[in-house]
């Protein structure tokens, strides 16, 4: 048979993607739709809750006096605190031992929530690289499981927060039931805070070191060791509207609300309806908006 006549008989040379369009393939690690994305999250959910909770039980393994850390940690902290802004500096605001005493616990346990979901989530890609190239899974599961981990620390702590408040004079109202969606809406917060801080970790390594120095200037503008409107106005140079710009962040917002829920006294009238309008806000916009900013980077994690 001649080369012409050969040529003619062979079989027509598709193309590679119509070939794998036909047999029902797709590129490996391409991204899914959102929808089809949010799908996945949700078939991994028992993977989510079970790696949140090894983490928390890994977290203190080595110390001996373990879990009992995550409620010590934050204690110590707000001691601290109490000596240097409630004693030596008069950050107190005209409150009472009584009073400020709550306000203060408060304000750490509430802020440590938001400061270790970044502080994990930053580094949920960067630190977990085996996993993420090992395994085929959606990458948003770990900055949510860091999340969840530290909503479980938060809770067990509650214990010890609700002991102290009531200890000082504040029992428990109906208002207390209102920490229910603070906290719902502070994970949402946090989730999509930690995503985002997720997504600019994988690629900046750096980061990891850097967000201490942020979180620490955030905690001090958001009010966790002293009331902000009595420090603004208490500063001479600074204008009065700041403290209206301060306490619309997102933490000085959550802390507001669960010490409006579980404090009473002046700080009890003092946090307006808006600021329940403040934290639907951040939660709705930082949670759905890092979702979906997380997602979009979904098939360079683990790569490079």
């Amino acid at each position: 048979m001649s080369e012409t006549t050969h040529d003619s008989a062979s079989p027509r040379e598709v193309p590679l993607a119509e070939l794998a369009a036909r047999h029902g393939l797709s590129v490996s690690g391409a991204r899914p739709s959102l929808p089809q994305y949010a799908r996945q999250l949700w078939g991994r959910r028992y993977f989510i809750l079970a790696f949140s909770q090894a983490k928390l039980m890994a977290q203190y393994s080595q110390a001996k006096l373990g879990q009992l850390w995550q409620v010590f940690t934050p204690l110590l902290n707000a001691f601290v605190y109490f000596l240097i802004f409630g004693m030596l500096i008069g950050g107190r605001g005209g409150m009472d031992n009584q009073e400020y005493i709550p306000f203060l616990v408060i304000g750490v346990f509430i802020f440590t929530f938001t400061q270790q979901s970044v502080l994990s989530g930053v580094k949920s890609i960067s630190g977990n690289l085996g996993l993420v190239r090992a395994l085929h899974f959606p990458r948003a599961s770990l900055p949510i499981s860091f999340s969840l981990q530290q909503l479980q620390q938060l809770l067990y702590s509650m214990v010890v927060l609700v002991i102290i408040v009531v200890c000082f004079g504040h029992l428990p109202g109906w208002s207390w039931f209102l920490v229910i969606p603070v906290l719902a809406l502070q994970l949402l917060f946090n989730v999509g805070l930690a995503m985002i801080m997720a997504r600019l970790g994988s690629s900046t390594p750096d980061l990891v070191q850097l967000m201490p120095f942020v979180l620490r200037t955030w905690m001090y503008a958001s009010g966790v060791m002293f009331p902000l409107r009595y420090m603004v106005q208490k500063a001479e140079d600074v204008p009065l509207w700041m403290a209206d710009v301060l306490s619309a962040n997102p933490a000085a917002v959550y802390m507001d609300l669960v010490r409006y829920a579980m404090i009473d006294g002046n700080y009890h009238d003092s946090v307006p309806m808006t600021t329940w309008w403040w934290a639907l806000g951040w939660a709705v916009v930082v949670g759905v908006g890092g979702f979906v900013y997380f997602w979009k980077a979904e098939e360079r994690y683990g790569r490079g």
